[in-house]
């Protein structure tokens, strides 16, 4: 019983933690995504030198913050916490084999 109460606030904290980092990680990853994206388009198409400042804010520099040493390390962090947590909750809120056979026997 008693892992069963440990297993539980557990998981309210992984998915507690999940909640939170979610929103915050949406504008970083989805800049650094469209950036990359884009400037990769505009290199291609020889427009690059009009759309350096894609690449600067792709890195992390914008003007006044320029967070270009770290900013690829907290986008990989905070998507490796978010990919750990979000598997570590598809594994226990699926169903196990188990219980699905038990249900459906009944």
């Amino acid at each position: 019983m008693t892992t069963d109460k440990n297993h539980s606030h557990y998981f309210q904290y992984i998915s507690h933690l999940h909640s939170t980092l979610a929103p915050i990680m949406l504008l970083p990853l989805l800049l650094t995504t469209i950036t990359g994206t884009v400037y990769q388009i505009v290199d291609l198409a020889g427009q690059k030198k009009e759309f350096h400042w894609l690449l600067h804010w792709h890195k992390g520099d914008f003007g006044a913050i320029n967070l270009e040493v770290i900013y690829p390390f907290l986008n990989a962090l905070g998507l490796f916490i978010l990919l750990f947590t979000g598997i570590y909750m598809w594994l226990h809120l699926r169903p196990s084999s188990k219980k699905q056979l038990t249900d459906l026997s009944h």
